[in-house]
């Protein structure tokens, strides 16, 4: 997020003070981007990775600081809620074999929270919602000690000034809650992909990934449980938007105002600056802590500014697909792919982001051709389709032959598409075989329809036969993290 958090109250001449810097740092951002040669060089891709902690029983334990305090991975962090941690993976190249790199940065990490966490009777959890999580399990007592997180939860909540309402109709049940703080969102756990992009490029990519964000979600979905409700199948897409909710409540009157948890606002035009620019537009700033420096003195001197300010406000603003700006290794951007649910395996999750890197590259060769067939309108629904009906989803898609959109379901898109996304790594100079077996776990997944979501669905079924559906949802969990930890992919589980 850029600056260390250490306070928690901010005064109204410090939110002033942080506006302008973001001004400034715009103005800073605008011309750099201009710089001849900024942001050029090799294509690298990156990932995060969270995870929950949870008690022999399988239910949240709230230990993350000790655990981190007994492992000596500088690549493990906390996060917002005291049983979850994060993982950062060192980036790399995308040439040769970077998935393979990248699954042994995973495991090896892993293996140490592993070890970490079991010196506090805790166990690792990769799944994008914990299914045998309670109410009792968040609230206040729920929040990581740190300054940043009580400050970005106050901030929140004073600019509600109202509980938080989360709504949410699935198939089968359907969930209303009223929540007081933002633990909520510790509930979602994602595996985020980074692709580092050259700026004359971003545009582009960026409507790529955007335009494939639908499809992927769709056939990795693996957050269908919440509190005990069946929702949708990644859940996570409904909750974390009402979960960090800024917003005051509806007057009837007046224009709403934008969420800071969105898909978007439209197709981008210009490149990074605009998406910059409007997240300071549109959302008012959380967490106003100034750096020492002066981002247009630093520029006009020709160095690279740090941007701070700037970097820390945009973390605070929960675009799907997110730009990122980040002055190391000489300065760059990057496109930080968000929607992507954790677990079942890191195989899984390593294919996962294979095929949206791919598919983002594979689109991004096409994207003049296809952003006129596809209204932004349609992206976004695609969006919210692919998350609430995972392999049962129709979207839009632009017509290969004809002028405008036609609907297709997921399967029979996913097959069509996985020849792009394949075209896409290989010219990105991607080993072959590399290539084939991610993109293969993709192909099995759809052929046995079963994802991570509809495992946990169909097994849950199955338990509930037998037992309250408290006791199946723990028990199933159980299931599901014996597979996991066999390393096989979810299309190979057993469903008994």
């Amino acid at each position: 997020m850029g600056l260390a958090i250490q306070q928690e109250v901010f005064l109204p001449e410090e939110y002033e003070r942080f506006s302008r810097r973001l001004d400034e740092s715009l103005e800073a951002l605008r011309a750099l981007l201009a710089r001849p040669g900024f942001g050029e060089g090799a294509t690298t891709i990156g990932a995060e990775l969270e995870l929950f902690l949870v008690d022999a029983r399988g239910y949240p334990l709230p230990v993350n600081r000790q655990v981190l305090a007994r492992t000596v991975d500088p690549r493990v962090t906390v996060e917002m809620d005291r049983f979850n941690l994060e993982l950062n993976p060192r980036p790399g190249p995308l040439v040769g074999r970077p998935f393979s790199a990248l699954r042994a940065e995973l495991e090896d990490s892993l293996r140490e929270v592993r070890r970490a966490a079991g010196t506090q009777g805790a166990r690792v959890a990769l799944v994008g919602i914990l299914p045998t999580l309670r109410e009792a399990d968040l609230g206040h007592a729920a929040l990581t000690a740190q300054p940043r997180y009580r400050a970005l939860s106050a901030a929140i909540r004073e600019r509600r000034a109202a509980p938080f309402h989360v709504a949410i109709s699935g198939e089968e049940d359907s969930l209303a809650l009223t929540w007081d703080d933002v633990t909520l969102e510790g509930a979602n756990t994602s595996f985020q992909m980074h692709l580092r992009v050259a700026p004359g490029d971003f545009a582009r990519l960026y409507n790529a990934a955007q335009l494939a964000t639908a499809p992927v979600l769709a056939v990795c979905a693996n957050s269908p449980l919440l509190l005990g409700h069946k929702l949708w199948d990644e859940t996570r897409v409904a909750l974390f938007r009402q979960a960090v909710d800024d917003r005051a409540e509806p007057d009837g009157g007046g224009f709403p105002s934008p969420s800071r948890v969105t898909f978007g606002h439209g197709w981008a035009r210009e490149g990074a600056y605009e998406l910059f620019a409007e997240s300071v537009a549109l959302h008012p700033p959380l967490l106003p802590v100034l750096g020492h420096e002066s981002p247009l003195a630093r520029v006009a001197e020709g160095g690279l500014p740090c941007l701070d300010e700037l970097r820390l406000h945009q973390g605070t603003v929960w675009t799907w697909n997110r730009a990122i700006y980040d002055p190391r290794d000489s300065g760059h951007l990057r496109i930080e792919m968000r929607a992507l649910p954790a677990g079942p395996t890191v195989v899984d999750m390593v294919a996962n982001g294979a095929f949206l890197l791919g598919l983002t590259l594979g689109l991004g060769e096409r994207m003049d051709a296809l952003l006129p067939a596809l209204p932004f309108a349609h992206a976004l629904g695609n969006f919210l389709r692919a998350a609430r009906w995972g392999l049962d989803a129709e979207l839009s898609w632009p017509g290969e032959s004809t002028p405008g959109p036609r609907v297709v379901s997921v399967v029979e898109l996913v097959r069509r598409l996985l020849p792009v996304a394949r075209r896409g790594l290989l010219l990105s100079g991607v080993e072959v075989e590399e290539v084939d077996a991610l993109l293969g776990i993709i192909a099995r997944r759809v052929d046995t329809g079963r994802t991570g979501a509809r495992w946990q669905r169909g097994m849950l079924t199955r338990l509930e036969a037998n037992m309250p559906r408290r006791d199946a949802l723990a028990a199933m969990l159980e299931r599901y993290l014996e597979h996991a930890e066999s390393g096989e992919p979810v299309h190979t589980w057993p469903e008994d």
